[in-house]
């Protein structure tokens, strides 16, 4: 392996929101396997914002506010990501104070752990988000109440945020900064994003610069030495607002080489080449990937594999390091492979002989069918070619139905399911393996993924047709024979359990009070996400036990209803097929049900059972 070079100065890791869609139930001894993973791939600049709240209930009672108002400011645990962002408040809340004891125990090991093996964590400053009884407090204070977030009305969204050329701004930036500094250390590196999807109060590059100065200001005045580190999503998310004179106003706030920007999704859509490299300010070429921590093999392996090298030859490039910034984490491992390896090389690797090498690698075989679905994978399924794609999981799978579903792939569906049936020729001999169990299980799904799709068509052909024992036929499949295979090959592997992230959940609480809230906030996150779906299956995960008593309950209801109405002679109305799907959902986040947290059956014997039955269904649709 080549050695590394001084280009790559920082290899960093981490988004905001991986906080909430993956780490936020994560102990002492998880936590302590991500941190050793880290430094095996060479990650020298991670995010450590766990605790944080603690110091911040501590600034607010000392600026006098009452424990009533804060817990009418913090969101649940599963959404904190969305709080400290300003796009959120309440919701899944309020924070418990044994929730404040155990996170700030883990941030201090955290933090322990990532300065021993050389790391520079990250440590969060004041964006200008504060609770609405600021405003009653200082009633003087330029606070501004921002519009609705996302899919959410002001019960839970329309933020407050502080002016920081108001004098309070930096008296709380810099009260919090000291207590940070104080109890965690520093190694001078601070993020925070004060526009995170969400449009500034003036276009006007003055007011900008003026913006970007003074929080950088309140981050000084407690450390001088102190650096920026700023996420450029908010050049993505908001392209009719941040025209060039805006980006440049707002970077230039800021002396040169006290911020670092992270073009977060420099695969798809990167900014550093429309911005003559953040005009001057150091940028680090980021590769976002997943959103919401969604299940689906999903990559860009061509774009990651060159990106970083023409951002390094791109015209007086301020270029100092790679980055992964997945909103979730635990999926898809050979892209973050590939992407942490790419840190240590000078030029682009051989993408077949490196995926090759890959399969002999993680599986300690040489089989040569591993190295063909390997190589088959990585032209088909990882390497998405589609300009500006986000990776959000459409499957109608994970989707709630209707009858115009995204059934769109970006990749050859015959190269997937080829692959599968390499995988599965060489299953036998390697079941001892446990990487090659989660890819066997993964890959299935995967097909099992597609071959939904092919289902859903045909229901919806058949409804369209007035085709009743067609309609019949699919629909029984898929709900009654498909759905329950995929949740017990999940249920049978330990990375695809339910009942892993619920017992997470429930274990950081005290009591059965704080238990059932938790448990609450892990259920939504990853259904409704919001009290009536606003941001519905964003964060939707393909897990033993979800697949049985949530999708499969929505499939059953849509093709009951559509049955129903061709036995009436009636039109599908998808508003009223909405109202009764919901309850369903909703009934799924307060069911109470224990899911396993241990894996159930053999993933063979069910691998090989769904293999045979549904790969000759599979080539059959393709033809």
């Amino acid at each position: 392996m080549a050695a590394g070079s001084v280009f790559w100065r920082f290899r960093y890791y981490q988004n905001v929101c991986t906080q909430s869609y993956s780490t936020v139930w994560w102990d002492w001894s998880r936590w302590e396997r991500e941190i050793d993973w880290m430094a095996f791939n060479g990650i020298n600049l991670p995010l450590a914002f766990t605790g944080q709240e603690a110091l911040w209930q501590e600034v607010y009672l000392s600026l006098g506010l009452n424990q009533t108002d804060i817990d009418e400011f913090f969101t649940g645990p599963a959404f904190l990501a969305w709080n400290r962002m300003g796009n959120l408040f309440k919701w899944g809340g309020p924070l418990f104070q044994s929730w404040h004891v155990k996170q700030l125990y883990v941030q201090y090991k955290i933090l322990d752990r990532m300065r021993s093996l050389g790391m520079m964590p990250v440590l969060p400053a004041f964006s200008g988000n504060v609770p609405a009884a600021i405003t009653r407090l200082f009633p003087k204070a330029n606070v501004t109440k921002l519009s609705p977030w996302s899919h959410f009305n002001c019960t839970y969204s329309c933020a407050y945020i502080l002016d920081p050329r108001d004098p309070l701004f930096n008296r709380i930036g810099s009260l919090f900064l000291s207590k940070l500094v104080a109890r965690f250390g520093t190694d001078h590196i601070y993020n925070t994003d004060t526009f995170n999807e969400m449009t500034p109060a003036s276009s006007d590059p003055t007011y900008l610069s003026a913006v970007s100065r003074a929080i950088f200001v309140s981050m000084t005045s407690v450390d001088p030495s102190a650096i920026w580190l700023m996420q450029g999503w908010l050049f993505v998310h908001n392209t009719t607002f941040w025209k060039q004179e805006q980006i440049q106003a707002l970077l230039h706030g800021v002396p040169i080489g006290r911020m670092i920007v992270l073009d977060l999704f420099a695969e798809s859509m990167p900014v550093f080449s429309s911005t003559k490299s953040f005009y001057g300010q150091p940028f680090i070429w980021c590769m976002l990937h997943n959103f919401g921590g969604n299940s689906g093999l999903f990559g860009t392996v061509e774009s990651i594999n060159l990106g970083p090298f023409e951002a390094l030859r791109y015209p007086n490039s301020t270029l100092v390091g790679l980055g992964m910034a997945p909103e979730g984490i635990e999926q898809n491992p050979v892209v973050y492979e590939l992407m942490s390896e790419l840190a240590w090389r000078k030029e682009p690797v051989n993408l077949a002989k490196w995926v090759s090498l890959y399969a002999t690698r993680r599986y300690a075989s040489n089989n040569e069918n591993l190295t063909a679905s390997w190589q088959l994978l990585f032209r088909s399924v990882y390497n998405c070619t589609l300009p500006q794609y986000k990776n959000h999981n459409h499957s109608p799978l994970v989707r709630r139905p209707s009858l115009r579903m995204a059934t769109d792939v970006w990749y050859n569906r015959r190269d997937l399911y080829e692959a599968w049936r390499l995988m599965y020729s060489a299953a036998h001999s390697l079941m001892s393996v446990e990487t090659f169990r989660y890819d066997l299980v993964d890959i299935t799904r995967q097909a099992l993924e597609l071959l939904t799709t092919d289902f859903y068509l045909e229901i919806k052909d058949s409804f369209h047709l007035q085709k009743l024992p067609e309609l019949l036929t699919a629909g029984g499949v898929l709900v009654y024979d498909l759905f329950p295979e995929l949740d017990c090959l999940l249920s049978s592997e330990p990375h695809f359990l339910l009942g892993v992230w619920l017992e997470r959940a429930r274990s950081l609480a005290q009591n059965e009070q704080e238990a059932q809230q938790y448990e609450f906030n892990a259920r939504n996150q990853i259904t409704l996400w919001g009290p009536v779906g606003n941001i519905l299956d964003y964060a939707s995960k393909q897990w033993g036990g979800l697949i049985t008593d949530y999708y499969a309950q929505r499939w059953n209801l849509f093709v009951n209803t559509l049955v129903e109405c061709l036995d009436r002679g009636l039109p599908f109305k998808q508003d009223a097929f909405n109202q009764a799907v919901f309850k369903v959902e909703k009934g799924f986040v307060f069911n109470q049900r224990k899911y396993p947290s241990k894996p159930q059956g053999d993933t063979y014997d069910i691998a090989t059972r769904i293999f045979l039955k549904y790969y000759p269904e599979a080539l059959k649709r393709l033809n």
